[in-house]
C-alpha cells in the first residue's frame, strides 16, 4: 500500500488541490453525491451550471478565437449537460460568434428550459435538423453527460452518426455523448470529439481503452468542488487513482544516499531468453541496468551466455543447462534465490521452461511474472498457486494471456478495471493488465491507472523493457522500501514517460523496443531538474 503521507490530507494550496483532483477517478454514482452534497449545502443548480458554462466559453474563446471561427453549432440534450451548453451558446453569441442550436428533444429539464427560453428571446437560431449546422466551423456537443445508461436509438443515434461522418472540430462537454461513464463503452454510437473537458473529476471512462476513440484530447476543468464534500465520498485514500508524476517520482530511490555502495543498492535476479528468443533477455537486461540496480545478475541458456556478457559487460551472466529447444532446464545450484531483492522471470523463455518457473515460485522476495513466466503458471492453477506465496507477487499481463491466467473472469464483465481488480483479489498478487490506460490493481481493491501513453509501445520487446525497469525498481526497495505497489506504479509510468518522449523524435513508428531504453534516462530528468 502506499504510505499515507504522499496523499494530504487537507490540501489547501492550489498546487496540492490540482495534485489530489488529478489524481482521483469518479464513478457517475460517485459524481452524483458529490454534487447532491454540494447542492444540499446550499449551491444554486444554476449557478453552477453559469460557473462551469463560463469557464469552458473563456477556453473556446481562447482556442477559437473569432479570427479564425465565426460559426458554431450547439448541439443540446434534455439534461443539465444542455444546460451548460445553452449557457455555452448564450456567452459565444453574445461575444460576437454565430450560434446555431440543434435542439432535438421537445421536452427539456426545468432549469434548461429556462436557458433555452431566454436564448429564443435574443434571437439565437434553433434547428431540429441536423444538417443546419453543416456549415458550421465547431460543433459542441452537449447531448448527454455523466450518468448515460441506455444506448443512443433511432433519430438521435442517426444523427450523431452523421455528425460522425463530417468530420468536424467537435468539444464535447464532460463526456462525448453515448460513452457510458464507468466502462467507457459505446452504447450504440457516441461522438467522436477531438476535445473533451471533464467536468470537477475524472471520470472512469478517461482511463478505459474503449473510450480512446472518442474523447479527443482530455482536459479536466476544475470548478470548485469542495474537496471535503469529495473526500465524504471518496474517502481519504480513493480506490481510483490516476499515477500522477508526484506520485511516481516519490517510489524511485532518489536522491541516493552520499555513502552507499553497490550492494545496498540492491541485486535483482532476471530469468529470460531461450534460443528462440535471444533478444528477450538482452531488452530485459538493458532496461534493468538503466533503472539504477546496484547488482544485475541474468540467468539464460548456456547457449546465451557470451552473448548477454558482450551486450551486459557489467551484469552477471549465468549459464544455464538448456533442453533440445534450447530453453533453460534447470537453474544451477549456484543460484540461490535467498540472496536476491527481487526475481523477474519470463521474457524469451517459451513455456519449456515451466519447471523453472515452478522453482522460482519459492523465492521469499517480491517476484515478478511477465511473457512465459505467464504462461508457464497457467498449467499450475495459477490463483491458487500464488495463493500460497508469502511474498509479494506482480503479474504483467497482456490482455490475451490475461484471458488465460483467469478465463473464469472472462466474459463476467468487460470493464478493465473491474477485470484486473477481480485478477488480483482472486490470486493475491498485483495485476498489471497493459492496455492503451494500464490498470495496476492490488489485492486490497485499489487500482492506479496510467493516464497518458503512446500506441508507439505497441511493438515486440516493449514488455520486456518494462520487466527489467519495474524488476531493478522492485530490487531497489531496500533503499527507501516504498510498498510494492508504488513501485510497479512508478515502472509503469517511466516506462510511458519513455515511449512518449521517444515519439517527439522518432514519431510513433520509429520507436521500437532498443531506442525506448535510450529514453528511458532522459524521460526522467524534467521532473527531478525542473526548470
Amino acid at each position: 500500500m502506499f504510505d499515507s503521507s504522499i496523499l494530504p490530507s487537507r490540501p489547501s494550496h492550489p498546487h496540492a488541490r490540482l495534485e489530489a483532483l488529478h489524481r482521483w477517478i469518479v464513478t457517475a454514482d460517485q459524481m452524483s453525491q458529490i454534487e447532491a452534497r454540494v447542492f444540499a449545502a446550499g449551491m444554486p443548480v444554476a449557478a453552477l451550471m453559469e460557473k462551469v458554462g463560463g469557464l469552458l466559453v473563456q477556453w473556446i474563446c481562447a482556442r477559437y478565437p473569432l479570427s479564425e471561427v465565426q460559426r458554431v453549432g450547439v448541439l443540446i440534450g434534455p439534461g443539465h449537460n444542455g444546460g451548460d451548453a445553452l449557457v455555452m451558446a448564450r456567452e459565444l453569441h453574445c461575444s460576437g460568434y454565430e450560434v446555431m442550436r440543434y435542439q432535438p428533444f421537445a421536452k427539456l429539464k426545468e432549469l434548461t428550459q429556462c436557458h433555452a427560453q431566454y436564448a429564443d428571446s435574443l434571437g439565437m437560431p434553433v434547428t431540429d435538423q441536423l444538417d443546419s449546422l453543416q456549415n458550421c466551423d465547431l460543433l459542441i456537443d452537449g447531448l448527454f453527460g455523466f450518468g448515460l445508461a441506455r444506448p443512443l436509438e433511432g433519430e438521435i443515434a442517426e444523427a450523431v452518426n452523421q455528425l460522425n461522418s463530417w468530420q468536424k472540430r467537435i468539444v464535447s462537454i464532460d463526456l462525448p455523448s453515448g460513452i457510458h461513464t464507468d466502462t467507457g463503452a459505446v452504447l450504440g454510437t457516441a461522438v467522436r470529439a477531438t476535445q473533451t473537458f471533464c467536468l470537477g473529476l475524472w471520470k472512469r471512462a478517461f482511463l478505459q481503452d474503449s473510450a480512446l476513440d472518442y474523447l479527443g484530447q482530455a482536459e479536466l476543468v476544475d470548478f470548485g468542488l469542495p474537496l471535503a464534500d469529495i473526500r465524504a465520498v471518496l474517502g481519504e485514500s480513493p480506490t481510483l487513482q490516476r499515477i500522477t508524476a508526484k506520485l511516481a517520482i516519490q517510489a524511485l530511490p532518489l536522491p541516493r544516499p552520499a555513502a552507499t555502495h553497490k550492494y545496498k543498492q540492491g541485486h535483482l535476479l532476471l530469468i529470460a531468453g531461450s534460443r528462440q528468443y535471444m533478444g528477450a533477455a538482452i531488452l530485459a537486461g538493458l532496461s534493468a541496468r538503466s533503472s539504477g540496480v546496484g547488482m544485475l545478475s541474468i540467468v539464460v541458456p548456456d547457449s546465451l551466455r557470451p552473448l548477454l556478457i558482450a551486450q551486459l559487460p557489467d551484469a552477471l551472466v549465468i549459464g544455464c543447462p538448456e533442453d533440445e529447444t534450447g530453453a533453460i532446464a534447470a537453474l544451477p545450484e549456484a543460484v540461490d534465490l535467498s540472496k536476491y531483492h527481487a526475481v523477474a522471470c519470463g521474457p524469451g523463455l517459451t513455456v519449456q521452461a515451466t519447471p523453472v518457473v515452478q522453482q522460482v515460485l519459492t523465492c521469499d522476495c517480491p517476484l515478478l511474472l511477465d511473457a512465459d513466466g505467464l504462461n508457464s503458471i497457467v498449467t499450475l492453477n495459477a490463483p491458487a498457486t500464488l495463493q500460497q506465496r508469502t511474498a509479494p507477487t506482480v503479474l504483467t499481463p497482456h490482455p490475451g494471456e490475461f484471458k488465460r491466467l483467469f478465463p473464469d473472469l472472462m466474459g463476467s464483465t468487460d470493464d478493465r478495471i473491474e477485470l484486473a481488480q477481480a485478477a488480483s483479489q482472486q490470486s493475491g498478487a498485483i495485476v498489471l493488465l497493459k492496455g492503451a490506460r494500464t490498470a495496476i490493481a492490488a489485492p486490497s481493491g485499489q487500482v492506479w491507472l496510467i493516464s497518458n501513453s503512446t500506441p508507439a509501445l505497441a511493438r515486440g520487446g516493449s514488455g520486456d523493457v518494462l520487466t527489467g525497469l519495474m524488476g531493478g525498481l522492485l530490487a531497489q526497495r531496500i533503499v527507501q522500501n516504498p510498498g510494492v505497489e508504488a513501485v510497479v506504479c512508478s515502472a509503469a509510468w517511466w516506462h510511458a514517460q519513455a515511449g512518449m518522449l521517444a515519439v517527439e523524435e522518432k514519431t510513433e513508428l520509429g520507436v521500437n523496443a532498443s531506442a525506448l531504453i535510450d529514453f528511458l534516462t532522459p524521460a526522467l530528468i524534467p521532473y527531478l531538474n525542473p526548470a
